[in-house]
């Protein structure tokens, strides 16, 4: 689950943890349980070494160095039919 960032007038800021489905606008602060807007301005934090951090990482490393590939893919046999008539009909 992603971490938001809430901004607490007396105490500063502080992360709170919630599903992204029920993130609400506001939450009491930890220390002094004011009511504390949530700071908007980017995305979640994602922790370091989850699930979601390690996908990013992945995409933006395949980005700049793609997988090797040994060989083009081959196109196959293709179907293979008995039936005559189908050797009058154009190849692809």
């Amino acid at each position: 689950m992603p971490s938001y960032q809430f901004d607490c007038h007396t105490c500063g800021s502080f992360d709170r943890t919630f599903s992204m489905a029920e993130v609400p606008a506001a939450t009491a602060c930890p220390v002094c349980a004011s009511a504390c807007r949530r700071r908007f301005g980017g995305a979640p934090l994602i922790h370091p070494g989850s699930a979601a951090a390690r996908l990013i990482d992945a995409t933006q490393r395949t980005a700049s160095e793609p997988g090797v590939v040994g060989a083009p893919a081959g196109r196959g046999p293709g179907r293979i039919t008995r039936n005559p008539l189908h050797r009058k009909l154009p190849r692809p």
